[in-house]
């Protein structure tokens, strides 16, 4: 007796079931595109990380740069500081050998100097100069009341055009620019023929 074959067998086996077969490629497909959602947010997380990095190394060149302005100013000021103590010093060690000074003026006024007073008096000189002082104040000077004290006036003079120093009582001294003590001077004014330029500097009242 023969067998017949079984209805949907084709003798070489079961058939396969029904039904849509997966696409091909569709997973891997799935998986680059998160793979590059991956990458992107990856990369820009680290390009957000490079922003506040360089944020923050900005804000901190700018601190660095403030503090050495700072450091600066703070240098110029000790040092102009130091400089005033300095000039304080010499000024109140000096002032009072201006007097000395004009001893020594007066005493070549009779006559040159000689011997070991001569030699006393040079050396002085030499070492004051060294520290800065020096000595102002010239018979035909303009009369100028920041360097001059005047004494006296004495009249008018046709050979000078403004308020002139004619007599010095005594030299003025200054350190740099900073006087130590006004020259004492007598002074004359220009005649009125001769008055085209009258410095202003004379008190009305002398």
């Amino acid at each position: 007796m023969t067998e017949e074959p079984l209805e949907g067998s084709t003798g070489e086996g079961a058939a396969p079931e029904e039904g849509v077969a997966p696409q091909p490629g569709s997973f891997g497909d799935a998986a680059a595109e998160m793979a590059n959602e991956t990458e992107v947010e990856g990369s820009q997380s680290e390009e957000d990380e490079l922003t506040v990095t360089q944020m923050a190394l900005e804000e901190r060149t700018r601190d660095l740069q403030r503090l050495q302005a700072e450091y600066v100013n703070y240098k110029r000021r000790v040092d102009r500081d130091r400089d005033l103590i300095r000039e304080n010093a010499t000024y109140s060690a000096l002032a009072p050998i201006t007097e000395v000074l004009d001893t020594i003026d007066r005493a070549r006024e009779h006559g040159p100097l000689e011997g070991g007073f001569k030699a006393v008096a040079d050396q002085l000189e030499r070492t004051v100069a060294g520290l800065g002082l020096t000595k102002f104040g010239e018979v035909g000077d303009p009369f100028d009341p920041t360097i001059h004290e005047a004494l006296s006036h004495i009249g008018e003079d046709p050979d000078v055009k403004v308020t002139t120093c004619k007599v010095i009582a005594k030299a003025g001294y200054r350190i740099g620019e900073r006087v130590v003590r006004a020259a004492q001077v007598l002074v004359v004014d220009p005649s009125p023929e001769t008055d085209g330029d009258t410095d202003p500097g004379w008190p009305e009242n002398a």
